[in-house]
């Protein structure tokens, strides 16, 4: 059947397709430690998980504490929709800020927001600490302080198995390293769209990392410091979000409308395509057999940087059809004397090119 033909058939059942880039659930439920059940100690939790929220949505550390979101900050209940405390460990307080209001509200302050659909991190990581190293393993206790920090950064994160073969690869050596290769070949049994490697130390009763990040061809590093393990993870993660938040997140002002044009489309590929234009407002303008048009809004290297996420390859120039010249207009190669000038046609939508 062509696509043309079925295009909105079952495309809700297809949503849950797996795709690399995942879509980060709850990513509006945020948990902060409390010491206590106490008025002050909500307080204080509330405004640190407003603080935890606008950095996951905008990825700028700057943004909650910035003027547009004074009146927030003042009163964060108008964009909370219920309170809870979890046991834990840790005892934490859980708000579950309301989607809607808590868009409306960052939008009016002039912000630009990281959708839900993300990167996957797989997080090859070293724990070295008085008692020997310890590549963190899925199945592993130490993975659960890890897990955590990903959500409370609102990444998705997968951890390897840490089998013997896999223990071999994440040392010290590898983990400290420019070269991302054997990392990537181990990586590739678990699907993923970035690689983090962490070097994390335990000295003196701190905790110290050192940590690279593979997207694409593009590599990011640094360093982060914890008071635990726990501490550490949620620095590291804190500081890999806002790495990637910017190839992601449009600044205010940066934005413009455009044309996305994918080839090799199927009722698979729609349903993942219509997830990563979420945050560009895609709006279908066309079809036609298996290649499809989208309006989107956005900047250029936002789009091709979510685009990537589904492998997606850009259209070279060379290869881009040319648009036929309409057989009733005539290029005017002079002026006639005493006639107006001609009215210059508006300026045509950018259009990118895609295809799987």
């Amino acid at each position: 059947m062509r696509l043309k033909n079925c295009l909105f058939v079952g495309c809700l059942s297809l949503m849950s397709l797996p795709a690399l880039a995942e879509t980060v659930n709850n990513l509006y439920q945020v948990r902060e430690p409390v010491s206590g059940q106490t008025p002050d100690e909500k307080t204080r939790a509330t405004q640190a998980a407003l603080e935890t929220l606008v950095i996951r949505l905008t990825g700028d550390p700057k943004a909650a504490q910035g003027a547009g979101l004074a009146e927030v900050r003042k009163d964060p209940q108008q964009i909370i929709s219920q309170y809870g405390y979890d046991a834990g460990p840790p005892e934490s307080l859980q708000v579950d800020f309301d989607p809607a209001s808590t868009d409306r509200a960052l939008r009016q302050a002039g912000l630009s927001l990281w959708g839900s659909n993300r990167p996957v991190i797989m997080a090859w990581w070293l724990n070295d600490a008085t008692d020997g190293a310890n590549l963190v393993g899925d199945g592993q206790s130490s993975a659960e302080p890890l897990r955590r920090a990903a959500q409370h950064r609102g990444l998705p994160l997968r951890l390897p198995l840490a089998d013997l073969s896999e223990q071999g690869i994440g040392n010290a050596k590898t983990l400290d390293g420019n070269d991302v290769a054997p990392l990537k070949q181990a990586s590739e049994r678990y699907g993923s769209d970035a690689i983090l490697a962490v070097h994390a130390q335990e000295n003196g009763g701190q905790w110290q990392g050192k940590w690279h990040l593979w997207l694409g061809d593009k590599a990011e590093q640094g360093t982060a410091t914890g008071a635990s393990s726990a501490a550490l993870a949620d620095a590291v993660l804190l500081a890999v979000s806002q790495r990637l938040a910017p190839r992601f997140v449009v600044k205010p002002g940066a934005s413009s409308s455009m044309a996305l044009e994918v080839q090799g489309m199927n009722l698979e590929r729609y349903a993942q395509l219509g997830r990563l234009l979420e945050p560009f407002g895609g709006r279908l303008k066309s079809v036609d057999a298996d290649r499809v048009t989208f309006d989107v809004s956005g900047s250029t290297d936002q789009l091709r940087s979510q685009l990537a996420l589904a492998k997606l390859q850009e259209v070279p120039a060379a290869e881009v059809p040319t648009a036929p010249v309409d057989a009733g207009q005539t290029p005017a190669v002079g002026a006639t004397p005493g006639a107006p000038a001609p009215v210059p046609a508006p300026a045509a939508t950018q259009t990118l090119h895609f295809r799987w």
